[in-house]
């Protein structure tokens, strides 16, 4: 699997995620909302955000040795 072909993968299942989750959690997309009108929800909404990108690409790497 070449790089590219596992990071439009990666983006795809990420996509795929957030799509279930509004789905299958209606209080999430109403957060969301939220998130957008009111920025102390924002940040929250950013740190989620960092965390699953850190979670998809950072976690079970290898460190650089």
């Amino acid at each position: 699997m070449t790089p590219r072909t596992r990071a439009i993968l990666q983006c795809g299942v990420l996509v795929g995620v957030a799509a279930t989750l509004f789905l299958v959690f209606p209080a999430t997309f109403r957060f969301v909302e939220m998130a957008a009108r009111e920025l102390r929800y924002l940040w929250w909404l950013i740190l989620l955000l960092a965390l699953g990108g850190w979670l998809i690409w950072g976690v079970g790497r290898r460190p650089k040795r």
